[in-house]
Parts: structure tokens; C-alpha cells; sequence
């Protein structure tokens, strides 16, 4: 994997969930910043098969350089929720 920088736009999350998403109705890319502050990116279904759900990344989205953790949630059509593992990621200062 390459490296993630502080300001970038260029950059697809994608995460496997390990459940089938047909009949999901809301997915999203739950996170924490590396001061602890939460929030969520919406997320799209790439592959309801094999449990994968992606957000491609804007400008000023990824705003603060340090350890992130990501996961998923997902809402189906009869209410159920899932959560995924969070999966933590560094993202650099550009320059270092």
C-alpha cells in the first residue's frame, strides 16, 4: 500500500465487509482522526457479492497527519446495522 498524505484527493477507501450488502440501503465509512474527533465519509457498494464498499476522497476531507482507524457500517432494507474491524492507517505530512 502506498503512502497516505494530509491533503490529498486522489485516493479511493475501499473496504471489505465480509458480508453480502444486497438489500443495503445506507453504507458508510466511519472514522476517527488521530485527535480523536469522529465523523463519516458516505460510502458507495462496489461489489455487493463479495462485501465491498468504497468513498472517493475530496479535497480537505483527509485534513490531519497521524494514525486514522476506518471501518464500515452498513444499513440493510429490514433495519439490521453491521459494523466492520477497524482497520487504522497512517497519513503522512507531505515532505516526510
Amino acid at each position: 500500500m502506498a503512502k497516505i498524505f494530509k491533503g490529498q484527493s486522489a485516493l479511493r477507501i475501499t473496504l471489505k465487509t465480509f458480508t453480502d450488502l444486497e438489500g443495503v440501503v445506507s453504507a458508510v465509512i466511519k472514522f476517527f482522526k488521530p485527535d480523536g474527533s469522529a465523523g463519516e465519509f458516505a460510502a458507495a457498494v462496489g461489489d455487493p457479492a463479495k462485501g465491498v464498499i468504497f468513498h472517493e476522497l475530496i479535497e480537505g476531507e483527509i485534513d490531519v497527519s497521524g494514525w486514522w482507524s476506518f471501518w464500515a457500517f452498513v444499513t440493510f432494507d429490514d433495519g439490521r446495522t453491521a459494523a466492520g474491524e477497524a482497520a487504522k492507517v497512517y497519513v503522512w505530512q507531505e515532505g516526510k
